[in-house]
Parts: structure tokens; C-alpha cells; sequence
């Protein structure tokens, strides 16, 4: 089997970032940061897939 290679692009500029996938490459919860935008995504990778985990935003306490 031939192992494919990829670069892993940032999801933001859509830049190569430093990092390459494999086709057997599996990512959780994967804090990737980009050299070229200066900004971090956390993302997951199965099957050369990239996707981006949206964080939910902080929410203010009631009392």
C-alpha cells in the first residue's frame, strides 16, 4: 500500500502549515497553529480529512 502524503493546511489562511498527514493519520482534539497567520485551530484528522472543532464561547455566570 502506498502511504500518501499531504501537508496539513491552516483552516483560517489556507496556508501549509509545518505539519504533514499520512493517509493512516488520525488527530483528536488537535491544537494546530499556523507560522503564516500567527493563530491557533483545534482540529481533528481521520482519513485525510481535516475538520475544524468550534469551541463554544464563554458564557457569562447568573447567579
Amino acid at each position: 500500500m502506498v502511504k500518501k502524503l499531504e501537508w496539513i493546511k491552516c483552516p483560517i489562511c489556507k496556508n501549509k502549515t509545518r505539519l504533514k498527514m499520512r493517509n493512516d493519520t488520525v488527530l483528536k482534539n488537535f491544537p494546530l497553529y499556523c507560522p503564516k497567520c500567527k493563530k491557533e485551530s483545534l482540529i481533528e484528522v481521520k482519513d485525510m480529512k481535516i475538520n475544524i472543532i468550534r469551541e463554544p464561547d464563554a458564557q457569562t455566570q447568573s447567579l
